[in-house]
């Protein structure tokens, strides 16, 4: 390899060759090339990528007239189109070899004759529609990744092809995103990062500042009030400022939490990052890895803190389900991450379970320290992100112990993608989902399914209150289903504790989801040697202006095993409700609870859960299915059962633990402590500064848990009398045991 890139630098200036490069400099290319990299990751991804190519180098590349969806001929193919150019680009960097160059040549001519031809996409689904694709985000994917494949080619071509690529093609492209859609370019979104990033890469290649000025800074700002497909604003309220350094300020917090959910982190980082790598490798001057404290990368292990234990991102959010760090855009971060940080070895890890890296300098240097045996675990932890651009919105809290994660979600709404859930949780075992959040309805790049494109029971279900695990007052979404109001206010933090092992609390307030109703949720994961498993303690007090249906959903998976309410099935299947995502639940069974503990009982892989309640006789207990009204069969047909209990005029505390417990094994077909070692929960004390529940197990061990909840601050003592007991502790709560030793 060195020989041919020898031969190649003696017909070429490689400093030429290189100038206009948005992804390698020359002396990183001579740094790659100066080692033997077939023993390495580096080498192995190399190889893959010319296998990859090989065929494409005799075909050449398609370049069909717009016509389809998502999922459809056309839109594949210009694809493959972008992706194959960019690698073709790296390789011929790397390599030398001008069949790369010549491939990137001939499909440009082809985009060259034909662009100018186009219109816009023929559907108008899209709010932005695109003339390559059906809407401009993908257009801008297109930008983002052909940038890099002209850019390592553009000094090898004529100044007369560099001249008529650049203004019949590509300046022509980077106006029809910005100038041509500016509702879409100047957006604080994903979408419009895509854009800002491909305007300014091509910007980058050809040294048009105008274009680069347009990418950082964005365009004028008018005053209009569109929105997109989802209802959420084309531009956010109070917005002054758009572009590429706007969007890292307004769509990242202080933790590197990305407002729109994981989900949208993960596909959003890449614009991000090759965007910031080619800034870095032009514009020096802008600091670009150290802006805002350095948040993009800050993000990367955000990221990867919302992951389970099998690496699929929590769906939050408009998510679909199986995502995860093995994505091809998580190469990227994994090895920027790595370069430009702390050097942190956990990321060398999951590199390497990738078993690939881009073909980019940090993923060099990454494949040379995993060769060198470097790389340890990646630790993920219980953590708190904290939400907005100074971390004043909200945040989710992520608890860890023994395989368990509990993720609490209290952010700002999430724009167009954001979900109606405010104070939700989920649960994880083991990589699997005990609670699960539903993620999107949607089926990505699935023609079959709308295209690909969002389902609309994604806005009629998963988006709506009941479809998460969280409380919804007379049957109604939170701020009625309105996404402009609900982006206007976020809930409250109110504590995060995970110093404790054994004691691990998140807690959030939430006063403006509903009129009139004030919502305060605390979770904590406690282990405990008594129990096998860490419990769930879920506190949830609901205080009403007036009286009002209060239900809580808790979307399980596995098969319903037992309940102390005692449930009548319905013979005939009927909608749960008309709207608010009722309209999609059928009502399987129900039962009416008659004395003040109740337990559901339900088994999934080789586990069993128990929810142990604190109920109100008359509480009542539904049973329910994922699938009404769903005519298309677009539903997953999910179980769920809701608590439901007629709320009261003023507090109303909903408390439960919930227990991981026993096995049972397919193969010995034994189980084991099926039924739990929980056997009584009460609430014990209850105003309107302190909540407790109390709970025992079958060795009589009794706990009682307290929260205060008005005072936050680690430094107050709290004292207050439960039954002729005297319980005194420091901090906003605490868990006390049989003698109340805390």
């Amino acid at each position: 390899m060195k020989k041919l890139y020898t031969v190649v630098c003696f017909i070429m200036c490689v400093s030429t060759l290189f100038a206009q490069s948005v992804t390698l400099t020359e002396g990183e290319v001579e740094e790659i090339i100066s080692v033997d990299n077939q023993g390495n990751l580096f080498g192995a991804s190399l190889s893959q990528a010319e296998k990859e190519l090989a065929p494409y180098l005799e075909s050449g590349l398609d370049v069909p007239t717009p016509k389809d969806l998502a999922g459809g001929y056309t839109h594949t193919q210009h694809k493959v189109n972008y992706f194959t150019m960019q690698k073709a680009g790296l390789l011929f960097q790397i390599t030398g070899k001008e069949a790369y160059a010549k491939l990137i040549k001939t499909t440009l001519e082809k985009y060259l004759k034909q662009y100018p031809t186009w219109g816009r996409h023929p559907s108008e689904k899209s709010y932005a529609r695109g003339k390559i694709f059906w809407q401009c985000l993908n257009d801008a994917n297109w930008l983002v990744y052909t940038s890099q494949a002209y850019g390592s080619i553009y000094n090898w071509l004529s100044e007369k092809e560099r001249k008529q690529f650049n203004e019949k093609l590509f300046v022509p492209m980077a106006n029809f995103l910005s100038l041509e859609t500016p509702h879409f370019f100047n957006r604080l979104h994903n979408h419009s990062t895509w854009a800002n990033a491909g305007v300014g890469m091509i910007g980058l290649v050809m040294q048009n500042e105008d274009l680069i000025q347009k990418a950082l800074y964005g365009l004028p700002l008018d005053t209009k009030t569109a929105t997109d497909n989802d209802g959420g604003s084309i531009q956010k309220e109070g917005q002054t400022k758009a572009g590429f350094l706007a969007q890292i300020d307004h769509s990242f917090s202080p933790d590197g939490y990305y407002t729109e959910g994981p989900y949208y982190q993960r596909y959003a980082m890449y614009p991000f990052l090759i965007f910031a790598l080619s800034l870095e490798h032009q514009k020096k001057e802008l600091k670009i890895f150290e802006y805002r404290d350095g948040v993009l990368l800050k993000a990367i292990d955000a990221l990867l803190q919302q992951t389970d234990d099998d690496g699929e991102f929590f769906p939050l959010n408009d998510a679909q389900k199986g995502m995860s760090y093995y994505s091809r855009e998580l190469q990227l971060s994994l090895a920027l991450g790595y370069y430009y940080g702390n050097q942190d070895e956990g990321l060398l890890s999951l590199i390497q379970k990738q078993n690939r890296v881009p073909l980019t300098y940090s993923g060099w240097k990454s494949a040379i320290d995993l060769a060198k045996g470097k790389g340890k675990k990646f630790e993920k932890r219980s953590i708190y992100l904290s939400d907005g651009p100074k971390g004043e919105k909200g945040g989710i809290g992520v608890l860890r112990s023994n395989e368990h994660e509990l993720i609490m979600k209290f952010t700002q709404h999430g724009m167009g993608h954001g979900h109606f859930d405010r104070l939700s949780y989920s649960l994880n075992y083991d990589g699997h989902e005990i609670l699960q959040d539903y993620g999107a309805a949607r089926y990505v790049n699935i023609h079959q399914k709308d295209g690909g494109g969002y389902l609309k029971e994604n806005k009629t279900w998963a988006k709506q209150t009941i479809a998460h695990n969280t409380v919804v007052i007379d049957g109604q979404s939170q701020f009625e289903g309105k996404v402009k109001v609900a982006d206007r206010i976020a809930p409250d933090e109110f504590v995060f504790s995970a110093e404790n092992q054994k004691v691990q609390v998140v807690s959030a307030k939430e006063n403006n989801a509903y009129e009139g109703v004030e919502l305060f949720r605390t979770l904590a994961l406690v282990t405990d040697e008594s129990f096998e498993n860490p419990l769930v303690i879920d506190l949830y007090n609901v205080k009403l202006s007036e009286d009002a249906e209060i239900e809580l959903p808790y979307h399980f998976h596995g098969q319903f095993m037992s309940s102390s309410i005692a449930l009548t099935r319905n013979q005939t299947l009927s909608p749960l409700g008309e709207d608010d995502g009722y309209q999609h639940l059928w009502k399987v069974a129900e039962g009416e609870a008659d004395q003040e503990y109740e337990q559901i009982n339900w088994f999934d892989k080789t586990r069993f859960y128990t929810l142990n309640v604190a109920s109100n006789k008359g509480d009542q207990l539904i049973m329910a299915r994922l699938g009404a009204n769903d005519p298309n069969f677009n539903l997953r047909n999910d179980p769920c059962f809701i608590l439901k209990r007629k709320g009261q005029k003023g507090n109303n505390l909903m408390a439960s633990v919930l227990e991981t417990h026993g096995s049972y094994s397919t193969v010995t077909e034994a189980s084991r402590n099926s039924y739990g070692n929980i056997n009584s929960v009460t609430i014990s004390f209850h105003t309107d500064e302190y909540s407790a529940v109390s709970f025992t197990n079958k060795q009589d061990e009794e706990w009682t848990f307290i929260i205060s909840t008005v005072d936050k601050s680690s430094q107050t003592t709290h004292e207050i009398t439960i039954e002729d007991r005297q319980y005194k502790w420091g901090g906003p709560f605490a868990l006390f045991q049989n003698d109340l030793k805390q």
